[in-house]
């Protein structure tokens, strides 16, 4: 079976279970559970490979959680607005496919960009704040499926001078200049953030279902969409996923698509399943299931792992 049809059934059943793949809902820090933590070991590794430049971190919404609105309550809102005629209307790229068509493909962008506009920046000096934890890190390049700009954002409080970069996924977007066509090379002082979903023009915004699949079935054809030095940091470092949540099938569907570049040990940090009844014994499973895959999952909220990120960093500085 070719790696498309896995991503295309990966779609399908995972766009059955969840709302939205751009803003899930997730609980406050101070209400959530205790997380669970990585072994002692992985932190090690973690740490190490963060000191030698060695980790290339994917942010997904979970990071920006109490910042911008749940996805849920945008597609409840467009449904309202626009006259949704089905059931499922906390589905965001349900939604969004459905103003796609309604109106035409970049309606549902121009609405998600101006959501974006009015929302508030996070409190970047807050201890359990992501983007801030991670503007901290010697790190060169920074990768997002979100469309916002709080990391770069943080990134520039820290004085560094950082690029923000998108994937050039359609082409709509081959014209568009690239820093990386000059020969710009990220480094620790000089960063990269990589929007794989787009960011400030809405013809690179991946939205709605139809978007996703073209993302998707582009990438797999053409690697290359991906500039050498986003290759390079794939093939070399431990990647870290923050903010996402087990049902965020962009999440799982991305994953599998880089698990031929992901050589090394890798983390996400997965928001735990509110079932409480079974939530041990799904942890359990998974945690099996991705140590197959060198993915060791920390259960927690992207800020809960933030805050003990910091912690523990503290220590190797």
């Amino acid at each position: 079976m070719c790696l498309l049809h896995q991503m295309g059934i990966a779609i399908d059943r995972a766009v059955r279970r969840t709302g939205s793949p751009s803003y899930p809902q997730t609980i406050s820090h101070s209400k959530a559970k205790m997380p669970e933590t990585l072994p002692d070991k992985t932190w090690e590794i973690l740490l190490d490979r963060i000191n030698k430049q060695r980790c290339t971190p994917f942010l997904g919404a979970g990071a920006c959680y109490g910042s911008l609105p749940l996805g849920a309550d945008i597609a409840r809102k467009w449904a309202a607005d626009y006259s949704y005629p089905f059931p499922n209307l906390d589905n965001l790229i349900e939604v969004a496919q459905f103003l796609a068509v309604k109106y035409d493909p970049v309606f549902p962008k121009e609405r998600m960009l101006e959501q974006i506009a009015g929302a508030n920046y996070p409190n970047f000096t807050a201890p359990d704040e992501p983007h801030a934890i991670l503007a901290d890190l010697p790190l060169a390049v920074y990768l997002t499926t979100n469309y916002d700009d709080y990391m770069a954002q943080a990134l520039r409080l820290r004085r560094r001078d950082v690029r923000r970069e998108l994937c050039r996924w359609n082409e709509a977007l081959e014209s568009e200049a690239s820093v990386f066509d000059t020969g710009f090379e990220p480094t620790a002082a000089n960063p990269v953030v990589f929007h794989l979903h787009g960011h400030t023009i809405p013809e690179s915004l991946v939205l709605t279902e139809d978007d996703y699949l073209s993302f998707l079935a582009n990438i797999a054809r053409n690697p290359d969409l991906l500039p050498v030095p986003i290759q390079k940091a794939l093939d070399r470092s431990t990647c870290l996923f923050i903010g996402y949540r087990l049902a965020d099938w962009n999440f799982r569907v991305l994953f599998q698509g880089l698990r031929p570049r992901l050589k090394y040990l890798n983390i996400a940090v997965l928001k735990p399943s509110e079932d409480s009844e079974h939530a041990r014994e799904q942890r359990e499973y998974l945690n099996s299931y991705y140590a197959s895959m060198n993915l060791q999952v920390y259960w927690g909220t992207a800020s809960q792992f933030a805050y003990e990120l910091r912690q523990r960093w503290k220590n190797v500085k």
